[in-house]
């Protein structure tokens, strides 16, 4: 069954992306840290967690200005998979070498619709922090993935922020922990709002 999935690699103190995002940098000052994982662990559990992360994606969701600042360098869609950007500007599809960026305004649930399409019986990563809040706002998001990283960036764009008063019960799935990181999976308690 298709889960709509919320990947990001956070600092302990709830940071995805340090401060100052722009198309210079991506990630915010300092933000390419959070990757270090990702991009610079030798570590078999490391490795093996990506994989498990890119093998079961079928779509992605991505917020506007996630695309903006990603395409540069992605140069492709951020997976090998159709992407869906949630954007108030009416723009024709984007084809890339790997898949197909389409451009949704007509809210997150329409491009949810057309990610399941797309997806068939595999997952749905929703990508930029802002878009992520929204699906779990809406009750939408079933799974949350956080790579947690032993850092305190002190500031930049904090996954949950605007979440602060509500509380939403989650399951815990599995904690592993590697050198360089430790990999959280959670699952939303749908109803479990208080």
């Amino acid at each position: 069954m298709t889960k709509v999935v919320l990947s990001f690699s956070m600092s302990l103190d709830g940071f995805v992306a340090g401060p100052d995002v722009g198309t210079d940098e991506p990630m915010g000052r300092g933000g390419e840290r959070l990757h270090d994982w990702l991009f610079k662990s030798s570590s078999e559990i490391d490795a093996e967690k990506a994989q498990e992360i890119s093998q079961r994606v079928g779509a992605t969701i991505v917020g506007r200005r996630t695309f903006d600042v990603g395409i540069g360098p992605w140069e492709d869609t951020p997976y090998p998979v159709p992407s869906f950007v949630l954007t108030h500007e009416k723009r024709e599809p984007l084809a890339m070498k790997s898949g197909v960026f389409t451009f949704v305004t007509d809210g997150i649930e329409s491009a949810l619709s057309r990610a399941r399409a797309a997806a068939g019986d595999e997952d749905i990563v929703v990508m930029g922090a802002d878009t992520a809040r929204q699906y779990v706002a809406a009750g939408l998001a079933d799974e949350i993935v956080i790579q947690m990283v032993p850092v305190l960036m002190g500031k930049g764009t904090k996954l949950f922020d605007q979440l602060e008063d509500r509380q939403i019960e989650l399951t815990q799935v599995s904690a592993v922990q590697s050198p360089s990181v430790t990999h959280l999976i959670y699952r939303l308690t749908k109803d479990s709002e208080r």
